[in-house]
């Protein structure tokens, strides 16, 4: 029996970090064992914030797509594209943009966070608020039939669906599929500063970030405002440091709480642990950094072959859609 088809994506607006790790590529390595997997690079989503400014664009595109490889996903288990070489993604959004109400963009739960999130940028644009409309392209031409979210993202998808439906509707063809969720519930990081992990926010541990930049950075942390002096007992529950040793040391929960409760390490101490413990676990990943970096010539390689793939499937369906609409 064949595989289900997945498509997710990344924009590439600055470096890969702890919570890329953890909320989304610890998945995309066990969803290649399962689907049919295509991760993309979604440059033209990341430019709709970057327009003022791409000139790191294609640096971070490699560097990407280096720690995505690095972080274990298997070119040859899935293909490793790049959006805008694929043009059927800005004739697809094109097409789909005609036929949907705007209406149905303005009341997207996500718009509104976003312009906050982003507020030191000027993205209050027409592409960004026809964002979901590039996402829905991105899927459809590849008739995903899965796509891996969390419950945050479900109205993107249900929007998706409703373009589906919409389009159909219009043009009496079965052209694109109705994409299922595959819903995950990955652990949620908040930066070194306590707000979201953000790369706008530069509150986070990156992949690439050398041994020593982590254990600077871990000591930034913010711990239990109201442990004061090292002999007051701690809570860990409200502990930023101690989210991160129940994602990445859950074997030591216990006593890291015990330090915490009964005051028996300090804040500084626990946090120089936590660097050790976040070191040894990108160690991995970092090695594997170092021997692509070697020979940039292989990534350049994967990724013209994966979106030599991709375009080929993307060809085929943006036609299926000209025709159903008598272009």
């Amino acid at each position: 029996m064949a595989k289900k088809r997945v498509l997710s994506g990344m924009r590439p607006t600055g470096r890969l970090h702890l919570g890329h790790l953890v909320g989304a590529l610890e998945n995309w390595v066990k969803l290649q064992e399962q689907y049919e997997c295509f991760y993309m690079i979604a440059d033209w989503h990341g430019l709709m914030s970057e327009y003022t400014d791409p000139s790191q664009l294609s640096e971070l595109i490699r560097d990407n797509v280096v720690d995505w490889i690095s972080s274990g996903i298997d070119p040859e288990k899935s293909t490793i594209f790049i959006q805008s070489q694929v043009p059927e993604h800005a004739e697809l959004h094109l097409l789909l943009s005609m036929i949907i109400p705007l209406g149905w963009l303005e009341r997207c739960p996500t718009y509104k966070e976003q312009l906050r999130e982003l507020s030191a940028k000027d993205v209050n644009t027409y592409a960004f608020l026809g964002y979901p409309v590039l996402q829905t392209a991105d899927i459809l031409l590849y008739k995903a039939e899965a796509v891996p979210v969390g419950e945050d993202q479900l109205p993107h998808l249900e929007l998706a669906r409703e373009i589906v439906r919409r389009f159909t509707h219009l043009y009496r063809k079965d052209v694109f599929l109705e994409p299922e969720p595959i819903l995950t519930k990955t652990p949620r990081l908040l930066g070194i500063d306590n707000r979201k992990m953000s790369k706008s926010y530069d509150n986070f541990i990156a992949l690439s970030d050398e041994p020593g930049v982590v254990a600077e950075k871990t000591q930034r942390m913010i711990t239990d405002p109201k442990r004061i002096k090292l002999s007051d007992p701690g809570h860990p529950e409200v502990c930023n440091v101690y989210s991160y040793y129940e994602v990445f040391k859950k074997e030591s929960l216990d006593e890291v709480s015990d330090w915490c409760r009964n005051a028996k390490l300090g804040c500084t101490e626990c946090k120089k642990n936590l660097a050790e413990v976040l070191n040894e676990g990108l160690k991995g990943i970092q090695t594997k950094r170092k021997e692509l970096l070697k020979d940039t010539g292989t990534i350049d390689s994967i990724v013209k072959e994966g979106n030599e793939k991709a375009a080929q499937i993307a060809k085929a369906t943006f036609s299926q859609a000209r025709e159903a609409v008598g272009l």
